[in-house]
């Protein structure tokens, strides 16, 4: 989950108050490099923090009620332990749920924790890529977008749905394109923290665990963490 700014000319007579348009996105199940959009929220102010359009959009509010039609929870695999829940890969900036992972706090952490933020952070540059390639791809995001704030919004939409589209038809990108495509993020409010809650917590040592466990590590992460080759 991550949000990207799409800037939108000032529309007339709107005073001092600089509008752009903000396009907050989730993946909610297996990436698999596919690069699709699943849901989509479009319509804030780009000086709002990727956390705040969340807190206030419809999928955030669906997420709360435990309405959001997620996947039921599966037991990993080689686990014998309890079903896992499908969650969604978030960035510091935002608050840690049960369904929304963020990364542990970078003091005080084991080599368990260091790796479950690492492959976090792999996780999350599908995010970033597919807006890289959204805007590579319908180049009209490069600059500002010469129309009225509603009319812009259609644009977005459908480019989304045309993103996906190809995706669907394309052929799988190079496993080397997270690394080329990258895409300007809007900026964490770190001021909107919260203190983390119990399930939230619970969820996250389960993956911590499994992601160090023998049926979960993965042969190369702890030479990743640590920097070595």
């Amino acid at each position: 989950m991550d949000g990207k700014p799409i800037r939108v000319k000032k529309p007339p007579h709107s005073g001092s108050r600089i509008y752009n348009k903000s396009m907050s996105c989730a993946e909610t199940r297996h990436y698999n490099s596919t690069y699709k959009f699943i849901i989509v929220d479009i319509g804030a102010y780009g000086s709002t923090a990727d956390v705040r359009i969340f807190g206030a959009s419809r999928m955030g509010d669906q997420l709360q009620a435990n309405q959001l039609a997620l996947p039921e929870p599966r037991r990993l695999q080689g686990s014998a332990g309890p079903p896992a829940l499908f969650v969604i890969v978030a960035g510091e900036g935002f608050a840690l749920t049960s369904h929304v992972m963020r990364p542990f706090p970078r003091h005080n952490v084991d080599d368990s924790r260091c790796i479950f933020n690492y492959l976090l952070t792999r996780a999350s540059r599908y995010v970033e890529c597919a807006f890289g390639i959204l805007t590579n791809k319908w180049r009209v995001f490069l600059s500002s977008l010469q129309m009225s704030p509603d009319n812009a919004t259609l644009v977005i939409q459908a480019c989304v749905i045309l993103h996906n589209f190809v995706r669907i038809h394309d052929a799988p990108l190079d496993p080397g394109v997270d690394q080329n495509l990258t895409a300007t993020s809007v900026g964490y409010d770190h001021s909107s923290h919260r203190r983390p809650g119990t399930a939230g917590m619970a969820v996250r040592e389960m993956y911590g665990d499994y992601f160090s466990s023998p049926e979960g590590a993965l042969p190369w992460q702890i030479d990743a963490v640590h920097g070595r080759h």
